[in-house]
C-alpha cells in the first residue's frame, strides 16, 4: 500500500516566526480593514496557524484617520461608556471620535474581532495604531501589504 505520510504541524512560543506588517489604512472601510487585521494578528493567514498560540504577525496600522464608515454610520453608529457614577452613561458617535482620538476606531473594531479571553489581550497588543503617516517602527523594517493580497 502506497501511502503518503503528512505531519500535522503545531506551533508552540518558541518556533513561531513573527514578521512585522504594515497596512495603510487610508480610504479603506472600517469592518473590512479590521477583520484583516484581526486575521493577520490571530496567524489565520498562515499554514502554521495553531488557535491556542499567539503565532500571528505584528501589524502597525497607518492613516487612522482617513478610515471609512460605510451608510449613516458616521453619525449613527453610537458607542456606549459608563463612567461609574449613577446617571454617567455617555454616548459617542464615530464623527466623534475621529476628531479626537481616530485610532480608537481601529482598536476596538480588531478588538471585537478577537477571542474574548486572555489570548485575545495578548493579541490586541502586538497591533500598533497611528493617525498619521508616520510611526516609529522603521527599525523593524515592517513590510507593506495591500489588503486584497491577503488571503
Amino acid at each position: 500500500m502506497d501511502s503518503l505520510s503528512y505531519k500535522t504541524q503545531s506551533l508552540n512560543a518558541r518556533t513561531v516566526t513573527k514578521e512585522w506588517v504594515m497596512i495603510d489604512a487610508e480610504g479603506e472601510v472600517l469592518g473590512r480593514l479590521a477583520s484583516q487585521v484581526a486575521k493577520i494578528l490571530r496567524g489565520k493567514n498562515k499554514p502554521g496557524f495553531t488557535p491556542h498560540v499567539d503565532c500571528g504577525d505584528n501589524v502597525v496600522v497607518v492613516n487612522a484617520d482617513k478610515v471609512k464608515l460605510t451608510g449613516n454610520k458616521l453619525t449613527e453608529k453610537q458607542y456606549v461608556r459608563h463612567t461609574g457614577y449613577p446617571g454617567g452613561q455617555r454616548f459617542n458617535t464615530p464623527e466623534d471620535y475621529l476628531k479626537k482620538k481616530p485610532e480608537f476606531l481601529v482598536e476596538k473594531a480588531v478588538k471585537g474581532m478577537l477571542p474574548k479571553n486572555r489570548l485575545g489581550a495578548v493579541l490586541l497588543r502586538n497591533m500598533k495604531v497611528y493617525a498619521g503617516g508616520e510611526h516609529p517602527h522603521a527599525g523593524q523594517n515592517p513590510r507593506t501589504i495591500k489588503l486584497n493580497e491577503i488571503k
